[in-house]
């Protein structure tokens, strides 16, 4: 039953958005998922984010290229905003942004796919 492991594999399928974001949700719980912010373990995290993200995509979508961000602020009332843009073809290039939080901070990481030609 070969023919079933393909049509369940989605890498051979254009960029998901809506997938995109569940995979990101589940790095960051698993990184700082019970965690309460602490300064001195911010750059482990966001480099355990990024990099589980990555490894993450290329195993549902090979055929692209991947930037991903992340930043980790800790909840003290004040504010965060952020934006991005792209000029890109929306059929095969795609993006995500997730906005994460728990008691203690909060955690924005965007995904940019770029299909390759």
């Amino acid at each position: 039953m070969t023919g079933m492991e393909e049509y369940h594999n989605s890498s051979e399928g254009s960029f998901s958005s809506e997938e995109a974001d569940v995979i990101v949700k589940e790095c960051v719980d698993n990184v700082v998922g019970g965690e309460d912010y602490s300064q001195s373990q911010v750059n482990k995290w966001t480099s355990s984010i990024v990099e589980r993200c990555l490894t993450q995509l290329v195993k549902h979508w090979k055929q692209n290229k991947y930037i991903v961000t992340c930043a980790v602020m800790q909840k003290t009332g004040g504010g965060l905003h952020t934006a991005n843009s792209c000029y890109w073809d929306t059929t095969m290039d795609g993006s995500c942004t997730v906005r994460w939080e728990n008691r203690t901070m909060y955690c924005v990481v965007s995904v940019f796919a770029v299909a390759v030609a």
